[in-house]
């Protein structure tokens, strides 16, 4: 039996606020004790600190890109990042969306 079904399309972008760089959008799917499930936009010119958490983060590439240590990953790329693992910097030339989940 199926939880909950979203269809994101359906959603507006939203500011992502001040944790993330100005003119970053969001589209949250998922918010709930066990986790977060997130579209992100990054817009042209995206920059930002490498960072850790305390859960498992999941990163899929939709559209566009994004650069960390010199390194680019486009589109249909995953990454996985465990919990307490410093990620990032983050820059993005082009911009990019990404799914993002944490559990």
């Amino acid at each position: 039996m199926l939880d909950e079904i979203v269809n994101f399309n359906e959603m507006e972008w939203q500011s992502a606020g001040d944790a993330y760089p100005k003119h970053t959008q969001i589209k949250v799917l998922r918010d709930d004790k066990d986790g977060r499930t997130i579209l992100l936009k990054l817009p042209k010119g995206f920059k930002l600190s490498g960072h850790t958490h305390i859960k498992v983060e999941q990163h899929f590439i939709l559209k566009g890109q994004y650069e960390i240590d010199g390194r680019v990953y486009g589109e249909g790329t995953y990454q996985l990042i465990h919990p307490g693992t410093t990620h990032g910097p983050f820059t993005s030339k082009t911009g990019a969306e990404i799914l993002v989940v944490w559990y």
